[in-house]
């Protein structure tokens, strides 16, 4: 498992457990067995079973844990998910940190994938964005790709992203740029992209005669103003379309011709799947 899952369950299970489960340790006396199953209660798509199976052997070593169906399948309400046998404390005591974990990856998951499909009859691909929950970024991405989405940069250091305030400190657009490129040989970064975001056509302009952008990011732009952009780099480079992306006009700004969309929502706007653990 990641490193940093690690931390995060380690952290998770110390905050939903405190000094221990003392409703179980009252009802039961240690020695009770049980089978569990998680119950899908809506239709979606399942995300963190790896996970969950990690989880409980954190819990208890010796529970079994037996998934029916993988990462990134469809669920229907009433499917189970995965089987767990052990003891029927152990099991309890990791129920809701596997449940909170689980419900939340599959309810990205389940978005990415609504949003995915309604630009499959395009060569659009849907990117996430750094708008994930504090510390649990690498599974909200994770999920994303489990739904069909591709990841876009995981932290600052990924690859170069010039917005209007860097844009304004370094003096232009040309400036920005070539600052960034500078930087990137200065420190060896070789191969890694820049991107830069831009709010006008004088703007446009100025990126492509620099010739230094990879991509380009056109956020909160109007459809018509889309497609003349996309018409005008004609594949100088790849071009990046954000801002309140919905999934009812999703398809309306794939159909422009961008190459990605990005979308915060998929990750900070959370429905999660509901899914239950249910003794047998």
């Amino acid at each position: 498992m990641n490193p940093q899952v690690e931390l995060l369950v380690d952290l998770a299970l110390k905050e939903d457990i405190g000094r221990g489960d003392i409703t179980t340790s009252a009802v039961f006396s240690g020695r009770e067995q049980a089978e569990a199953a998680f119950i899908a209660k809506e239709s979606g798509v399942i995300a963190g079973i790896e996970l969950a199976d990690y989880i409980f052997r954190q819990v208890d070593e010796n529970i079994s844990f037996t998934p029916l169906l993988k990462d990134g399948d469809t669920v229907q309400r009433g499917d189970i998910i995965a089987e767990v046998k052990g003891s029927a404390g152990s099991i309890l005591t990791a129920e809701r940190t596997t449940l909170n974990f689980m419900q939340r990856m599959s309810g990205i998951a389940t978005k990415t994938k609504r949003y995915c499909d309604a630009i499959a009859h395009t060569n659009s691909r849907l990117l996430d964005t750094r708008k994930t929950m504090p510390g649990q970024r690498y599974l909200d991405k994770w999920a994303v790709r489990l739904g069909g989405g591709k990841n876009h940069r995981h932290c600052l250091d990924d690859m170069y992203l010039i917005k209007e305030n860097h844009i304004a400190v370094a003096g232009g657009v040309r400036q920005a740029l070539e600052k960034c490129r500078d930087h990137r040989t200065a420190e060896g970064l070789t191969g890694t992209l820049i991107e830069i975001e831009i709010e006008s056509g004088g703007q446009l302009e100025e990126v492509l005669e620099a010739g230094i952008a990879d991509i380009i990011l056109l956020d909160n732009m109007s459809l018509k103003q889309l497609r003349s952009i996309v018409g005008r780099v004609n594949g100088a480079c790849k071009l990046e379309a954000s801002g309140n992306v919905t999934i009812e006009h999703i398809s309306q700004i794939a159909e422009t011709g961008v190459d990605f969309i990005s979308s915060g929502s998929i990750t900070h706007s959370v429905h999660a799947l509901d899914i239950s653990l249910l003794f047998e």
